[in-house]
């Protein structure tokens, strides 16, 4: 019979398995509905720099789901499965240049800082 331990083990492992693949999925779906509302849009519009700034907004926040997804699938197997204090600092370099690019995808997508809020021309409302 298996022990609690490698139960739990596993269990924890299937649980970051899982948001890898979600990471995945995301990125798959997200990236071809920006490249088909992108198409769509070049399309029916003329406004091919418009189009261009949505497809990179949507690609963007698509990019932001999937980094939080993996970034929550790191966290579940270090404090988990690997707890030493090497896990920890890698864990914490991960962290770091995941924020940093989560800070940076987020000024392209919504061109301001994050610490700013929603700039007076966007109207306040969300996208």
């Amino acid at each position: 019979m298996e022990s609690n331990d490698s139960r739990m083990k596993e269990f924890f492992e299937i649980t970051a398995l899982v948001f890898e693949a979600a990471a995945v999925v995301v990125l798959v779906i997200g990236s071809i509905m920006s490249a088909g509302r992108y198409v769509r849009q070049i399309l029916i519009s003329a406004e091919r720099h418009t189009a261009y700034k949505k497809l990179r907004v949507g690609f963007g926040r698509t990019l932001l789901v999937a980094l939080d997804l993996l970034l929550t699938a790191d966290i579940i197997l270090t404090v988990t499965l690997k707890f030493s204090f090497d896990s920890l600092v890698m864990l914490g370099m991960l962290v770091a240049i995941r924020c940093f690019l989560h800070v940076f995808i987020e000024v392209e997508v919504s061109g301001h800082w994050p610490w700013q809020g929603r700039r007076a021309s966007d109207g306040g409302l969300p996208d």
